[in-house]
């Protein structure tokens, strides 16, 4: 081929997974901070902030999915013998969250009742998401192109602490949203809250990034050898600036600067993980050649993802576009 579908879906894949992660992050991170809001009123205007938009973030989860399983058969089915339990707790996690999401809005004497669903629904999926990533990120190991290992080797310390990591990482991305959609003290608490996540979120990376290279050999090579080595070097350099660039919109109560710093922050995590990866697709043996499906099947599959995911995209700029601006707390989009 003149190009390599291979390395294209594989960076599909992960343009669909770090969209989901800017995405849905903030939203998740929303129902984490439902417990510190002093009224029901409050958490209508934080879910509102969200409501137009919510059910289509997740559509990127989907995509991600979907095509491991369509592009890369052989890396779905390691993975998911491997991380089988946190995948399914996270997922029934998003389901009894959505199906909190609606019915609060349909109740009033069970409402405090879902408003919790709400929150351990977000809460769960984000911790075992983070464990997923850990599990993913410390190694799966491959005999005979199978999934060789334990039912629980996805439980480690290191597994659990990037689960925390990415709890306080998106409880600040709904934080600095809920700075950016609302006024007045609602605002203000949330623009306060921003600081004390932010400096925790920094901490975990910078501690989850001092375990990664010593999770397997091969991501130490890469981070300390060169050629690669120049690129992830850069990697603190771009966290230091975006850190700042939050940090000072926060103190400036700007708007929006502070929300796209911290998903720059998450863009730039995301990146190094790539670096760690890269040529490989299921760490530490698993190559993206290796794990994808023929040429055909891969062209076949491009075709309709040259199709859809721009008309995704359209769609989902389009409604946050619509749904711009501070949100009025007296009216709601339910």
């Amino acid at each position: 081929m003149i190009f390599d579908l291979a390395n294209i879906w594989a960076a599909l894949i992960a343009f669909a997974v770090l969209t989901y992660v800017v995405l849905d992050g903030f939203d998740l991170g929303i129902g984490i901070l439902f417990p510190f809001a002093k009224s029901e009123h409050e958490r209508d205007v934080m879910m509102n902030t969200v409501a137009p938009v919510w059910d289509g973030n997740e559509t990127w989860l989907v995509l991600g999915g979907g095509g491991l399983f369509a592009v890369f058969p052989l890396a779905y089915a390691v993975v998911m013998p491997a991380l089988y339990m946190p995948i399914i707790i996270m997922l029934l996690a998003l389901v009894f969250r959505g199906v909190a999401f609606e019915y609060r809005w349909k109740t009033k004497r069970w409402k405090h009742v879902w408003s919790i669903a709400f929150f351990a629904g977000s809460l769960v999926a984000t911790f075992t998401q983070g464990i997923a990533l850990g599990a993913l990120v410390q190694g799966i190991e491959v005999e005979n192109r199978a999934y060789a290992g334990g039912w629980f080797d996805w439980l480690t310390p290191f597994s659990i602490l990037t689960g925390v990591a990415l709890v306080v990482g998106y409880t600040l991305l709904g934080a600095t949203w809920l700075h950016m959609k609302t006024s007045g003290e609602l605002q203000s608490r949330h623009t306060a809250m921003s600081w004390p996540l932010a400096i925790g979120t920094l901490a975990l990376i910078g501690v989850v990034s001092i375990m990664t290279p010593f999770q397997d050999a091969v991501y130490f090579e890469r981070w300390f050898t060169l050629p690669t080595a120049a690129w992830s070097s850069l990697v603190p350099f771009v966290l230091f600036l975006l850190s700042w660039i939050m940090f000072w919109g926060l103190k400036k109560n700007n708007d929006v600067q502070p929300f796209l710093a911290a998903n720059g922050i998450f863009v730039a995590c995301f990146v190094g993980i790539g670096i760690s990866f890269y040529p490989n697709i299921v760490p530490p043996s698993l190559s993206i050649q290796e794990a994808a499906a023929p040429d055909k099947s891969l062209m076949f599959a491009l075709v309709g993802a040259a199709i859809l995911i721009p008309i995704i995209l359209i769609y989902t700029a389009y409604s946050y576009w619509v749904f711009r601006g501070k949100i009025d707390e007296t009216a709601g989009y339910h």
